[in-house]
């Protein structure tokens, strides 16, 4: 498989809301709250052109219940896809290459906590969010064709900057 990872588009926020009022269309009876996640959320870095959105909800259940509304959308239902507690759904365009996935949690679970963290101390400090992005772009380069080897290479730096991540929110919150 191939893949890119080129530099930031201002346009992956609109995409990002458009995606987002269909979205909250399927889920409007449901209590869900949906937000911009992953790199394409991160201003001014590169990433891949896949707009990431994290679904926050008050019952996975009721998420399961929606399953065909989520297919009506393009979405591929993938379950928990490999991390429990998670409901992973992914749309591809017409040509076979993805263009948004969707993590959905519980409310308040740390797999949302997590992917909220990372976010918000990437935006919050530039310094750490440009090197990741250099580092993808390198990775993406160094294994063009091999997106386990990319992931795998980016995943120390992701750990380590989500456990610091999860620090500065809690020390946000005490203050």
């Amino acid at each position: 498989m191939r893949y890119q990872v080129v530099p930031h588009d201002p346009v992956w926020i609109h995409q990002y809301a458009c995606e987002a009022e269909l979205i909250s269309g399927v889920l409007n009876d449901m209590t869900a709250r949906l937000h911009h996640i992953g790199s394409t959320a991160i201003p001014d870095i590169a990433a891949k052109p896949i707009i990431d959105i994290l679904i926050e909800v008050a019952d996975l259940r009721e998420l399961d219940a929606r399953s065909s509304s989520m297919e009506q959308l393009g979405y591929e239902v993938m379950g928990e896809f490999g991390i429990p507690g998670r409901r992973y759904f992914r749309k591809n365009d017409a040509m076979g290459n993805r263009t948004h996935q969707i993590h959905a949690f519980e409310a308040g679970s740390s797999g949302a906590v997590r992917h909220l963290a990372f976010r918000d101390y990437m935006i919050a400090h530039p310094e750490a969010a440009q090197a990741y992005g250099a580092m993808k772009e390198q990775l993406a380069a160094q294994h063009p064709d091999d997106f386990e080897a990319y992931m795998d290479e980016k995943d120390a730096f992701i750990k380590e900057n989500e456990a610091k991540a999860v620090v500065w929110v809690q020390q946000r919150r005490r203050e």
